[in-house]
């Protein structure tokens, strides 16, 4: 794992760029502690921190082909890269290393922009091939590993965090104010956009292509699904096919020279692949790690431990108290390159932290819930349908005796997930999903937002979700549903937030259930497999029945949350007050100091839980004041 980073100048500078390339450089050294490289011939500059995990002796970046005409920097792992280099051998390649890397640089002679589709891994590339004068970029399908562009007069700048680009003189700093809106609801910023206007983010599956002043951008990959009138396997057949393809998608992901282990947090997706590994290994061989709290509703270590112990794997837990994610909070936020507001990013930032402490590859569970329908969105999908059939007046009383409801702060309480419930019915029935798992819906932004950042409608908030609508195929409603958390969810939000607390500790986390073939299978398999009545993940529980303990199996799904609700009240109340004080709110002109004091009150009276609202506030706020001077947040 490692960070990437370069620039292409478009015209003559009044700065050393080496000086540029080097503080870039020098930025990304928590994903790659071990070494650093950089390629430097006007106008292309190309800088690498590494993180070393394959072919440590002979893997260093950039890497060249034999002649020196490609350039290549790479941040990920291929896990089908000896595959091809023995293909590339046979056609006369000569490599020099036994690393990844080095096969991109070959495979891009063979075919060139086709290269991603080829790779089976996670990844963020760039290559600079001499001959045409051109650079390329690609990230991986599912959005794995992060890329961030920015194409102006003055120079093509890319990196791996969005806070490395803006150390770029040509990039600018200004808040984009439809961006903002975009992550209050969404809670993290949907690609292809970023919170910087004039930055992108290149997308999931997609490559770009710089040369002459122009870009260009193609897919090579989408989630796909087939036609109603293909044949399925049977449910017995799918459930033995989808524990071999997932076996072996494990057992490419535990290739490492470097010592491995797993996140286990007692859910039935790390579970799965903590039984695989113990099959794989032996359970001797494999080390699990989780985190716990002392609040039971968010607490999920003993269910991991029930696991560990079940296997008999080497296993290690650490409770996160308040007062220790007190003391790093700060910290760890303003070390985001981008703001996202899912609370669960601390209690991965610990787990992460202790893991490093033991192991430098991880394995985990993510893409479970959005590939087998394993949110309990998914089963409210039915519920509105026949909430719709009711007569307005009726939804209306509804309405009123949910928001009537007693204030729970427990996690995902039964009141929180009403009235979640009533206020998406407000909206159609895919924008919904946005707003039961979002924090602010645009029809409450106006109050929070000052004039210059407040939306008009809803139609460019909600514009990435008819985007990807209308890029779908779907049989049924789930189809697109998977497709959209897939999108919108997993990729912008849980892969960011993991990539982005395991690299400030210098871990690689891979994921077994993305695996393109895992991926193409599940995806084909009908919604019936997947979503059986109420029970979720259906063909998940179904092929692990005989391995995992059947109260693992039955358990309700909790979430990697913290019980931020409570500590807004208690331990994290005076530095939040300051926080969201109205100087410090009008330093930089974004949120109206009324409408987040009503916010606040509201929640420490317990007259409302608002800390989604509240929390995508404070990350937005710690953001610009590590990120932004007084000057940058004028909209422009």
């Amino acid at each position: 794992m490692c960070g990437i980073c370069g620039f292409n100048l478009e015209r003559a500078i009044d700065y050393d760029p080496r000086l540029v390339l080097s503080c870039m450089t020098q930025s990304l050294s928590h994903r790659g502690p071990d070494d650093e490289g950089f390629y430097e011939e006007m106008p292309l500059f190309l800088g690498h921190r590494r993180l070393k995990i394959i072919d440590l002796a002979g893997g260093a970046q950039p890497m060249t082909n034999e002649d020196g005409s490609v350039v290549v920097v790479f941040n990920g792992e291929i896990y089908n890269f000896r595959e091809l280099r023995e293909k590339l051998l046979g056609k006369g390649h000569q490599f020099k290393t036994q690393s990844d890397t080095e096969v991109i640089a070959h495979l891009w002679e063979e075919i060139g922009t086709d290269l991603p589709n080829a790779l089976n891994g996670m990844f963020a590339i760039a290559i600079w091939d001499k001959k045409t004068r051109s650079l390329f970029l690609a990230r991986d399908r599912m959005g794995q590993k992060p890329l961030y562009w920015s194409a102006n007069p003055k120079a093509f700048v890319f990196a791996s965090e969005l806070k490395t680009l803006l150390l770029h003189p040509a990039v600018e700093r200004r808040l984009d104010p439809t961006s903002v809106s975009k992550y209050l609801l969404f809670d993290s910023v949907p690609a292809p956009h970023s919170i910087v206007q004039g930055v992108r983010k290149l997308e999931p599956g997609t490559w770009l292509l710089y040369k002459n002043g122009e870009v260009k951008h193609g897919r090579y990959w989408d989630i796909t699904f087939p036609g109603l009138h293909q044949k399925v396997p049977s449910f017995e057949e799918a459930k033995g096919q989808f524990y071999t393809l997932l076996k072996d998608s494990v057992e490419r992901r535990m290739i490492s020279d470097v010592p491995l282990g797993v996140f286990l947090s007692g859910g039935i997706d790390s579970s799965a692949i903590t039984a695989l590994m113990c099959k794989i290994a032996g359970p001797s061989n494999v080390k699990t790690f989780s985190v716990g709290f002392t609040s039971s509703s968010f607490d999920e270590s003993n269910y991991a431990k029930q696991v560990a112990t079940h296997f008999g794997t080497q296993h290690q837990s650490q409770i996160l108290e308040a007062h220790t994610m007190m003391d790093l909070l700060p910290g760890i936020l303003a070390k985001l390159d981008e703001p996202m507001a899912d609370n669960s990013l601390i209690p991965t930032y610990f787990l992460s932290r202790f893991t490093r402490e033991h192991v430098t590859v991880a394995l985990g569970g993510d893409g479970g819930d959005e590939l087998c329908l394993g949110y309990p969105t998914f089963r409210a999908h039915k519920i509105a349908a026949w909430y719709e059939k009711f007569p307005p007046f009726l939804r209306a009383f509804i309405a009123r005796i949910v928001h009537s409801l007693p204030v729970s702060t427990s996690n995902i309480s039964l009141d929180y997930q009403a009235k979640q419930f009533v206020t998406g019915m407000d909206y159609n029935r895919f924008d919904r999903h946005f707003v039961w798992i979002g924090s602010v819906p645009p029809t409450a932004q106006g109050s929070l937002l000052q004039p210059d950042f407040a939306p008009e409608g809803t139609s460019a908030i909600f514009d990435d979700v008819a985007n990807h609508v209308a890029r779908c195929t779907p049989r049924d409603d789930f189809d697109l549903l998977s497709y959209l958390y897939a999108k919108l969810y997993m990729g912008d939000d849980i892969l960011t937030k993991v990539d982005r607390a395991s690299m400030m500790h210098s871990l690689e986390v891979r994921a077994p259930l993305l695996d393109p073939q895992v991926v193409d299978f599940l995806t084909a398999l009908p919604t019936r497999y997947k979503l059986k009545g109420f029970t979720m993940k259906h063909i998940l529980k179904e092929t692990f029945k005989g391995s995992l303990p059947k109260e693992i199996l039955k358990r309700k799904k909790k979430g990697f949350g913290i019980p931020i609700a409570e500590w807004l009240k208690a331990e994290m109340r005076p530095w939040v007050e300051e926080l969201l004080s109205p100087d410090s709110l009008n330093r930089f002109g974004v949120f109206q100091p009324s409408g987040v004091a009503q916010l606040w009150d509201n929640h420490m009276a317990g007259m409302q839980d608002n800390r989604k609202p509240l929390w995508s506030i404070i990350v937005l706020m710690l953001w610009m004041q590590e990120n932004l001077r007084d000057s940058d947040y004028i909209v422009g």
